[in-house]
């Protein structure tokens, strides 16, 4: 192998793509390497940790065809220290030459042939996603559990329904809903949020549209010279709107902005109680008490659009995450008792909703 290729472009690539391969929890020595060869006159870069696969293809000047797979780690970080220009690579049996004008370096490699086969998928569903909406997954992803003793709930559920694709995550103490685009197809995929998660950190800015394609193990995500695979989760997802309320007793529509300041504040007096708040709406207002025993204690109010009365007590940082992904100017926050989910939307955001489970006070 034997090709030049532009230090921002792989510098770029390596940070897109190694990150994947520098997991500590990597079982084996081979995936700590990144994969890089030459693809029809391209450099391509490849990372997995056989459940999430990355590859980015680049424009280089290939003289010589070839494929090494050498340290993630090392190899980003050496590479994003170079200064930019151009950078030849040229590979002797196991051994990656990299050289400019100033810097000449050998980073040893291991054979191509070692690395795991990045899965492709040739079968099954194919649909495009506008990158706008595909990035509004962060605006779900947040919501899934970090619990790997319950899989299914580490997940994103994509399904459609009414002729639309919804996203949906729940640890089982809150719960985010978006619908993302229309489309007549039938799709329910259960995909890792450690996977979405990724694939937001990746996506080019200036980028239009995303493909995506899905068989009943995995799903493919390209965007522009990007490319992601994950395998989904082989679990059947709760049936999460059982969960929303349609009717309230009690609503309050406020300011966003002043109901997150005054959940910041009222959170600073929760530290020792778990993060317990008691939001109360009454007489035109909202507001937030919060009780240190050995500190002191808060109580916070906004102006609020109030039909109805009650409190409830909520964790303060599930309440503020659903506040933040919600991006509106205003959020109504609706309610029936002190037992019953809470719900915030906004009609800014018609498509986003958002579930947070009462804590017993």
């Amino acid at each position: 192998m034997k090709l030049q290729v532009t230090q921002e472009n792989l510098a770029k690539a390596l940070s897109n793509v190694a990150r994947i391969a520098m997991s500590s929890k990597n079982p084996l020595p081979i995936l700590n390497n990144v994969l890089i060869k030459t693809v029809d006159n391209r450099l391509s870069i490849s990372a997995t940790n056989l459940e999430i696969a990355i590859t980015e293809k680049i424009g280089s000047k290939v003289h010589t065809e070839g494929a090494i797979t050498v340290p993630a780690r090392l190899m980003q970080e050496y590479i994003t220290s170079l200064p930019s220009g151009v950078l030849d690579l040229e590979l002797d049996e196991h051994k990656l030459h990299i050289s400019t004008d100033q810097y000449k370096s050998t980073i040893n490699g291991v054979i191509a042939e070692e690395f795991p086969v990045v899965p492709e998928i040739s079968d099954g569903l194919k649909w495009n996603i506008p990158a706008k909406e595909c990035k509004g997954l962060s605006h779900v992803v947040f919501a899934a559990s970090g619990d790997e003793t319950r899989p299914v709930l580490t997940g994103v559920f994509l399904q459609t329904q009414g002729g639309s694709l919804y996203a949906a995550a729940t640890d089982s103490y809150r719960l985010a809903e978006k619908k993302l685009i229309k489309t007549a197809q039938k799709i329910s995929l259960l995909v890792p949020a450690t996977a979405l998660q990724e694939l937001l950190r990746i996506l080019p800015d200036n980028l239009e549209t995303i493909e995506v394609y899905a068989d009943n193990q995995q799903v493919l995500f390209k965007a522009g010279d990007i490319e992601l695979v994950t395998r989904l989760i082989d679990a059947t997802y709760p049936d999460y709107r059982k969960l929303i309320p349609t009717t309230f007793s009690t609503t309050a529509t406020v300011d966003r902005d002043e109901f997150i300041a005054i959940t910041k504040v009222s959170s600073l007096f929760a530290r020792e109680s778990a993060g317990s708040i008691t939001v109360k709406v009454e007489d035109k207002q909202i507001s937030i008490t919060s009780i240190a025993s050995q500190l002191g204690e808060n109580t916070s109010n906004a102006s609020a659009t109030v039909k109805g009365g009650g409190e409830v007590t909520l964790n303060s940082r599930y309440l503020l995450d659903a506040l933040n992904a919600l991006n509106t100017q205003e959020v109504t926050f609706s309610f029936n008792g002190k037992l019953e989910p809470c719900v915030l939307k906004s009609s800014e955001a018609p498509d986003n909703t958002y579930l947070v489970m009462p804590l017993k006070s």
